[in-house]
């Protein structure tokens, strides 16, 4: 509508007017959600990145896409057209046809992911759907002016968009082990679409067999990719060896040696217990192994778990404790050397997450290395030998802030409890304190008296 309001007014300019209204707006909003604004001078890319603002960066890729293919489709059509320049009515091609269709097809993708990414800048800006009808009835550039220029601030700021430096770089490097863990992880990054993000910098550290071990972190700390490192899972610019052995070069050779148990139980439950560890122990042990010693091993392995009183049973007939167990016993039908589970305790009650807790503590107690994320540390914290604290600096990077005792953590960050590391270090925006950088820093210092 706005678009025929200055066109009446200004005939011939509707298009140029309401255009650079649009851009007007756009530089703007993402001014104000910390956005370098010149992106609004570029199509595609400027809705994008308005789409990063209100966590919306799915629909912004999407439309990207399509504004591409309506680009090129275009171009096709006016080149085509120009060299045909007889005036004559012709018989639309099959070709000329498709792209004809791509433009439509685009043209109604664009309208509807743009409505999708309005609808997420109104819960952004704090306001109502019904806000959308300003874009129906009077267009985009409205909407925008009524967001850029209006007196509600954006209640999050999308925060891969710091400009923070970091923290200094710790200048460590850990000495590999003959026996034991050695984690030497220089960087770990991804490429996403415009962007290459750091996940994790930095982070250097030996674990020797015997620890039982807690990973503690903020949301969006890499725990997780962490983890997926170390393992081998998702290899970084790093050095890991597991007993003076380079993970990533012997990788074929180590990965049994290494037992990870997922978030997510797998396993089908239709299936017995003792078929679910039959089928693990074919994969993971020996193949000179003769059927006798496989049914020993798996024998012992669930005694080990408890799990010898339903080894005949359905797996979707076990309680929950029972069930993370079993996705233990899996892994370790293998005896690796380390293991790692990620939050196994999910789900659980305190009693059953303690029990499942202390199975774990028996396993490092043989000698076996133990890392874990669980998300209520507190309540199991007293069977933990070690905890490693990652944080995100001012770049968003996932750091080593602490290594060490459970005992000294709490001297270190000067608090009495596990999840009130975690307060200390979460960003502000986040309801943290934001002392991440500082900490950071503060144990390599120690690190290096």
């Amino acid at each position: 509508m706005l678009f025929f309001f200055v066109n009446a007014y200004w005939p011939g300019y509707g298009i140029a007017v309401t255009q650079v209204l649009y851009i007007i707006g756009l530089f703007v909003v993402l001014k104000r959600c910390q956005v370098n604004p010149y992106w609004a001078l570029i199509p595609g890319f400027r809705e994008y990145h308005l789409s990063r603002c209100c966590d919306r960066e799915h629909e912004g890729r999407v439309f990207f896409v399509l504004c591409i293919l309506s680009l090129v489709s275009e171009l096709y059509l006016i080149i085509n057209s120009a060299k045909d320049g007889s005036g004559e009515v012709k018989t639309i091609s099959v070709v000329t046809a498709f792209f004809l269709m791509l433009v439509m097809f685009a043209a109604v993708g664009e309208f509807v992911y743009t409505i999708r990414i309005f609808a997420g800048l109104c819960d952004l800006f704090g306001y109502s759907k019904k806000y959308l009808w300003f874009y129906f009835l009077f267009g985009r550039e409205v909407m925008l002016w009524i967001l850029g220029f209006g007196n509600a601030s954006p209640k999050f700021i999308y925060l891969e968009n710091t400009n923070g430096e970091g923290a200094k770089l710790s200048g460590m490097e850990a000495e590999t082990l003959e026996s034991g863990l050695t984690v030497n992880i220089e960087e770990r990054t991804v490429s996403e679409f415009f962007k290459k993000r750091q996940l994790l910098r930095d982070i250097h550290l030996n674990i020797e067999p015997g620890r039982m071990v807690l990973l503690l972190g903020g949301s969006g700390a890499g725990k997780t990719t962490f983890l997926n490192a170390v393992n081998g899972y998702e290899k970084a610019d790093a050095k890991i060896t597991l007993n003076g052995i380079d993970l990533y070069e012997e990788y074929a050779k180590m990965k049994y040696n290494i037992g990870f148990v997922p978030q997510m139980d797998l396993m089908r439950v239709k299936d017995s217990v003792e078929l679910t560890v039959e089928d693990a122990a074919k994969l993971r042990l020996p193949t000179f192994m003769n059927a006798k010693q496989r049914e020993e091993r798996i024998d012992e392995v669930l005694s080990f778990f408890g799990l010898m009183p339903v080894k005949k049973s359905l797996c979707s007939k076990l309680s929950g404790g029972q069930r993370k167990r079993l996705s233990i016993a899996m892994e370790y039908i293998s005896n690796p050397d380390l293991f790692i589970l990620d939050e196994p305790d999910s789900g659980l009650d305190g009693v059953m997450a303690r029990e499942l807790m202390q199975g774990l503590r028996k396993v490092a107690d043989q000698g076996k290395i133990v890392i874990v994320i669980t998300h209520s540390p507190d309540r199991v914290a007293d069977l933990f030998d070690d905890v490693i604290v990652l944080a995100k600096d001012s770049k968003l990077t996932g750091r080593l802030a602490y290594y060490g005792s459970i005992e000294k953590a709490l001297d270190f960050f000067n608090t009495d409890s596990m999840e009130k590391i975690v307060l200390r270090i979460n960003r502000e925006e986040e309801g943290g304190e934001g002392f991440a950088d500082m900490f950071i820093e503060k144990y390599a210092e120690v690190c290096h008296v």
